[in-house]
């Protein structure tokens, strides 16, 4: 499952790299904490993965790429394909003051080029409705809203289901 890096330039003209996660990597463990301490961050409590992070990557049909910037992790986006048909990105997020620099686009498009490369006919995600930069980036690489769901993240939190097809072609 070797990639090589998606090699980046940021408006501000950062050099930065999009890396696929390996399982057999030296720096494993330390690649992991830093993605966790991101996530705790990011995300409250009861919408983070930080507890069952290694497990939720030692999945067999999973993958996490993430922005390498000179040696920090600045967002990761963590994708599976449950079955032969579908594909799932499980969570994306970009550190706060790397946000609006292209970042989370260039991770979404790399975890969908690497659902591509298998016979993989939907990607699905769930995202916030208040949420509108993530909801504008999902709807530019060609998510559509296909429903609503009450009380996703919570009893008074819902999430669209949205989707992205790909062509028979």
């Amino acid at each position: 499952m070797s990639a090589a890096p998606f090699l980046c330039k940021s408006p501000s003209m950062e050099r930065w790299t999009v890396v696929e996660l390996q399982r057999n990597s030296t720096n494993w463990a330390t690649l992991v904490e830093e993605i966790v301490k991101l996530e705790k961050k990011i995300f409250p409590k009861h919408e983070s993965l930080a507890r069952y992070f290694d497990e939720e990557l030692k999945k067999r049909n999973s993958g996490l790429l993430y922005v390498d910037l000179d040696g920090e992790v600045t967002g990761y986006v963590i994708y599976s394909w449950p079955s032969s048909l579908s594909a799932s990105i499980t969570k994306i997020a970009v550190k706060e003051s790397h946000r609006r620099q292209g970042h989370g686009e260039t991770l979404l498009k790399a975890a969908i080029e690497k659902c591509r490369s298998r016979p993989i006919q939907r990607i699905s995600l769930h995202v916030d409705p208040l949420r509108s930069p993530a909801m504008g980036l999902y709807k530019k690489l060609g998510f559509q809203v296909d429903s609503l769901i009450k009380s996703y993240y919570s009893s008074d939190r819902d999430a669209y289901r949205m989707y992205l097809d790909f062509d028979e072609n």
